[in-house]
């Protein structure tokens, strides 16, 4: 067995090439740029009021102003106006020629039809979004790297963006394996579980911005999961075999993997939940062996795949480390580092019932990892220790 440290070195060796794709901006939400944007055109194109008033010249604002027209925004008619003029105008609207400030309606009353400004504070270009003040065109309006959030979506569409240069999600796999496992919503026969990990680890990928993910599954033979590994591994980057990689007369994974080609980077971590853990690589993909225990499965897929896949993706880590205090003890044997299944609020951890690998009860309210090192003999209440939020 491995160290939890020296697993994680080794899938960060093992890095997943990073892809770029030309996605169309609808369907970018979550993903991060693999290349500049530049702005084709400056933005927005015309001088433009930012709120309803009336456009002039700021050397007339002390004058009496005719007004001669209005501005609405959309219409496409230029008005000039001359010494004394003014127009009426409308939030977004261009302004007319000659025009470079726009006073508040508020800001002005009428004397004999006339327009008087009254506004001590207005400084000529008050009021006016200049052209090209939100990107000038040429200009790089959105860097590499930058994750595109519901605003960065926004702001590429009001650019006239319609589509974008992103890290392309990687193709993942589930594999699930197991005689036991029944579908949810049929009735459980004598020995049968519900199958839970496709559904916990489709969400999490999701979360992340794989959606079309395949799931396969594969009874306990070797030969057939053999021939579903090496179809997965055709068409994926990422391969999740669930089930399996312990050590008993029906786990078949570790033999698999070997027989597709799939060089075997450890097996078997000191750690709990999850200590079966495999990984593998063939060529430039990834293949986790995680343990059918659901709880152990999720474990193993915050710890180790997540961070593989947001670092091809270009993401930052959603796994955040920070130190609390805790709130109970939890005492444990040296050898192994522990996962503990916890809630933090306000600088507080505490430490979840139902810490078997098997249960996930408590995971459902659990919004972080308790990190107790294998050196370790537990902790008592109001110590500080390590803890990995999860971005659920």
């Amino acid at each position: 067995m491995i160290s939890v440290k020296q697993a994680k070195q080794i899938i960060i060796e093992a890095a997943l090439p990073k892809k770029s794709v030309l996605l169309p901006l609808s369907e970018a939400f979550g993903l991060v740029t693999s290349k500049p944007i530049i702005a084709t055109t400056d933005i927005p194109n015309f001088a433009q009021s930012s709120m309803d008033g009336y456009a002039l010249k700021y050397e007339d604002k002390g004058i009496l102003l005719k007004v001669i027209g209005e501005m609405a925004a959309g219409t496409s008619e230029q008005i000039k106006i001359n010494k004394g003029e003014a127009t009426r105008i409308f939030t977004g609207a261009p302004l007319p020629l000659d025009a470079d400030t726009v006073v508040m309606q508020e800001k002005i009353r009428f004397e004999n039809n006339l327009l008087i400004v009254q506004d001590d504070n207005l400084k000529q270009g008050s009021n006016v979004r200049s052209k090209g003040a939100e990107v000038k065109e040429g200009e790089i309006a959105m860097v590499s790297g930058t994750y595109l959030s519901a605003a960065a979506i926004g702001f590429l569409a009001g650019i006239g963006c319609i589509e974008v240069s992103v890290y392309a999600p990687p193709k993942v796999a589930i594999i699930l394996t197991g005689n036991e496992l029944q579908k949810p919503g049929n009735p459980l026969e004598f020995g049968q579980v519900y199958e839970a990990n496709s559904f916990q680890l489709k969400a999490a990928l999701n979360k992340i911005g794989i959606k079309n993910c395949m799931v396969l599954t594969a009874e306990d033979d070797p030969e057939e999961l053999r021939k579903v590994l090496q179809n997965a591994l055709e068409v994926n980057d990422v391969v999740l075999l669930n089930g399996g990689v312990s050590v008993g007369d029906y786990d078949f994974v570790t033999q698999a993997a070997q027989s597709c080609g799939v060089e075997e980077k450890f097996h078997k971590i000191k750690q709990k939940p999850g200590k079966p853990l495999f990984f593998g690589t063939k060529e430039d993909k990834l293949v986790f062996g995680l343990p059918g225990n659901p709880s152990s499965s999720l474990t193993c897929f915050y710890e180790y795949v997540l961070p593989a896949l947001e670092n091809s993706m270009g993401l930052h880590s959603s796994l955040t480390e920070i130190t609390a205090s805790v709130t109970h003890d939890y005492p444990k044997p040296a050898g192994l580092t522990h996962f503990l299944k916890a809630f933090y609020s306000n600088g507080k951890v505490t430490p979840l019932h139902a810490q078997e690998s098997f249960r996930l009860h408590s995971f459902a309210q659990a919004n972080c990892f308790i990190i107790l090192p294998e050196e370790s003999i537990g902790c008592i209440a109001g110590a500080i220790v390590t803890v990995h939020l999860l971005s659920l």
